[in-house]
């Protein structure tokens, strides 16, 4: 017997038909002799119907007060999902029950509505699967030293699925979602893009990060951090196909030093579209001026991502690096107000029209040329590089939003990602 974590997203969750299709398969698995622990999210487009509910009766701008609201508000939705699928899985004859994560309790920190979880008491959990009863916790959410109810952010039911899935040492998380894995790159731009059976831990957190919107970039941290087997498969299969072919479909997400691990230099390509650049020209080179400049966006609650200087010319330098694209406005106008004066820069100019690609592997660590190769490949279709950003593991591009298809394409055949790899016999593990 294993103890199991099943994650359903929004669109598993999104009508009563799909909520009846979850509790087959989630009573399929727990026939076959599991136990199990289920996280759903809130069905989908819930939560953004109650925010925006939220929204018509205060648009004011937000203070601390109206965040709690917003969470006791929001947290409504994964509420009405674990209640929904306890009585699904009640008329599948299963033993059922639900819990908020205040009552689990799953505790948190108290920052409202991107709250971080510190604990989870798993005692009232095990009771009720020591009993035979699948439990259903409400993910997204937990609970204050205050006793309040917080959330997570979005996607935070991945985070609470992977972090209830630590704290119970758990087999295995299985994150059912609408896409069957996680593939080289976005399939609605190469066709040919390959789904992976296995890819790192490192390898999941980087593409999290570079634009991937698989998993959650917390909850791939969590696992990472606590070692928990993740697996990312497709609610949309026919839920009665057998467990043992379930258990081994989709992508596992592991441990670089697992003997299953696909051994490709370049594993897959992200990118990201929402990237603007931001260049402070005719800096003085000296001490400090990169501190001050990072310093006033950082004092915004700006998030800064690919950084460069210019060589020095004439004492003076030219320091360009990029933002999201929607705070790409509010930077230049803090560069501006702010940084220009106090540093006599020449000019703050912009570029809001670009975009990251980025190829992420753990064989880069031990290949040399990758780099070179995709800078290559890159010049082999005109597309010009405007600033580099590396680690062990990755290497990214900025370059003109224009072209970014193009790129993705030319490098997905340039390191063979379209290329089949036999698939993993996951039996002899």
């Amino acid at each position: 017997m294993a103890l199991i974590v099943h994650k359903y997203g929004g669109t598993s969750m999104g009508s009563t038909e799909r909520i009846r299709s979850v509790a087959k398969r989630v009573a399929k698995w727990a026939r076959a002799g599991h136990q199990m622990v289920v996280v759903p999210s809130a069905m989908s487009g819930e939560t953004n119907r109650l925010l925006g509910l939220a929204k018509e009766v205060s648009p004011a701008k937000q203070t601390p007060e109206m965040l709690r609201e917003l969470d006791m508000i929001a947290c409504t939705g994964e509420q009405v999902s674990v209640g929904l699928l306890s009585l699904a899985l009640q008329a599948e004859g299963m033993q059922a029950v639900s819990y908020n994560g205040w009552q689990v309790p799953v505790k948190t920190d108290s920052a409202y509505t991107k709250a971080r979880i510190e604990s989870i008491d798993d005692t009232k959990v095990r009771a009720d699967l020591a009993a035979g009863k699948v439990v259903v916790i409400t993910g997204f959410q937990g609970v204050d030293e205050g006793g309040n109810v917080t959330t997570l952010g979005r996607g935070g039911s991945d985070t609470s699925a992977v972090a209830i899935a630590a704290a119970m040492k758990a087999d295995e998380c299985l994150i059912f979602t609408d896409v069957d894995g996680v593939y080289t790159t976005d399939p609605r731009i190469v066709p040919e893009a390959r789904r992976l059976h296995t890819i790192s831990f490192e390898e999941m957190l980087e593409m999290a990060s570079l634009g991937s919107k698989v998993l959650q970039i917390r909850s791939v941290e969590f696992a990472g951090k606590y070692r928990v087997p993740l697996r990312v498969l497709s609610s949309f299969t026919p839920w009665d196909i057998s467990v043992e072919e379930e258990a081994k479909s989709g992508t596992l997400i592991t441990f670089e030093e697992d003997e299953k691990m696909e051994q490709a230099v370049v594993s897959g390509i992200a990118f990201s579209r929402d990237e603007a650049k931001v260049t402070v020209t005719g800096v003085p080179d000296k001490p400090g001026v990169a501190s001050l400049i990072l310093g006033a966006v950082a004092d915004a609650n700006i998030e800064v991502d690919v950084i460069i200087q210019n060589v020095s010319q004439n004492g003076k330098t030219d320091f360009s690096f990029t933002v999201n694209r929607n705070d790409y406005q509010r930077t230049l106008d803090l560069l501006r107000t702010q940084v220009q004066p106090a540093t006599g820069a020449s000019d703050v100019i912009g570029d809001p029209k670009i975009c990251k690609v980025s190829i992420v592997g753990i064989g880069m660590r031990s290949h040399v040329g990758v780099a070179s190769k995709m800078f290559r490949s890159l010049s082999e279709e005109g597309i010009n590089i405007q600033m580099i950003s590396t680690s062990e593991i990755k290497t990214s591009v900025v370059i003109a939003e224009k072209y970014m298809e193009l790129a993705v394409r030319a490098l997905h055949k340039a390191f063979d990602l379209d290329a089949s790899i036999p698939a993993i016999d996951e039996a002899k593990a």
